[in-house]
């Protein structure tokens, strides 16, 4: 058997553009689903909570970045000595495309799976990840992993849960890790576990992502932030044209991380003077995302900078 892995980037154009669900399953018997990226549209810290956590209002949007997540019976055959790779007792893990840092056992996808195992017999598994989404970009691609690997086994297994009691167990894994669940436009509240559907349609715009090879450690970006709650709830704001969200959607982290990163500033500057209609940080960065009202040749970033354009998210 040749395995997903071995033949995704082949196939990432044809099927990671498109705006389905993501999953499906081939000949061999394996499931596959593409796990995609977020944005934040605008971020408030509202106030700080007692348990030292801070509570905020945000819009999750999906975008159509995605990461490739196959598990597979464990009794195929294995090839490709180019994976990375953990192994233990009920599953292994391959990973390739963008290397993860730390131990494989604590990936987002096996904590998922450890989460579902505890109520649920799940037979021996390989699992194959393949990471497109950078990290430490305020994308949310771990949390997507493991969300979409809650709803795989779900769907793979016929495990029975819901999506709401998926969102609860993924809740226990990541704040933003419920919002992939139903993966749709979401107004997030609390501390971004309370989600509120809402109507954002972005699909007409030129959509482009740009992430400095810079990591914004979370800690730094809430130092100096000081909590507040908007005149105007970003519920109302989001609602109005894109055209005139430079002045009404804000991030609050901007503030603190530009100071401290000058170069995310420069970025979101360089998408402006590009002719972007709106820019912003993503989450806590170090991303930042821009509409353009027509398909832009965006030039001038460093070769190691990540850069994702999309005709329609």
């Amino acid at each position: 058997m040749i395995f997903f892995s071995r033949y995704i980037d082949s196939f990432y154009d044809t099927v990671f553009n498109t705006k389905k669900m993501y999953l499906c399953k081939n000949e061999n018997n394996t499931m596959l689903c593409f796990p995609n990226a977020k944005i934040n549209l605008g971020l408030n810290i509202v106030s700080k909570r007692p348990d030292g956590y801070h509570n905020l209002e945000t819009v999750f949007y999906p975008i159509g970045l995605k990461d490739a997540l196959e598990i597979v019976p464990a009794d195929h055959s294995i090839a490709g000595a180019d994976l990375r790779s953990a192994q233990t007792k009920g599953y292994r893990f391959f990973q390739t495309g963008i290397e993860i840092q730390g131990n494989a056992r604590d990936n987002l996808v096996i904590k998922a799976l450890k989460l579902i195992s505890e109520e649920k017999e799940i037979p021996p598994i390989d699992i194959h990840l393949l990471k497109k989404i950078p990290f430490g970009a305020g994308l949310g691609g771990g949390s997507s992993d493991a969300a979409f690997m809650m709803k795989l086994l779900n769907s793979t297994f016929s495990l029975g849960y819901t999506d709401d009691e998926l969102a609860k167990k993924a809740a226990k894994i990541g704040a933003d890790c419920p919002f992939f669940i139903q993966n749709r436009p979401a107004f997030a509240t609390g501390i971004g576990d309370k989600l509120e559907e809402i109507h954002v349609d972005l699909s007409m715009y030129f959509f482009v992502l740009v992430k400095p090879n810079i990591a914004v450690p979370t800690k730094d970006a809430y130092a100096t932030v000081t909590p507040r709650r908007p005149e105007i709830s970003l519920k109302e704001t989001v609602r109005k044209p894109v055209s005139e969200w430079k002045h009404w959607v804000k991030n609050n982290f901007e503030t603190s991380v530009f100071q401290t990163y000058p170069e995310i500033a420069r970025i979101k500057q360089h998408l402006y003077d590009s002719g972007a209609i709106y820019a912003s940080m993503s989450g806590s960065g170090s991303s930042v995302f821009a509409f353009f009202e027509k398909e832009t040749d965006i030039t001038g970033f460093p070769t190691d900078f990540f850069v994702w354009t999309n005709k329609e998210l």
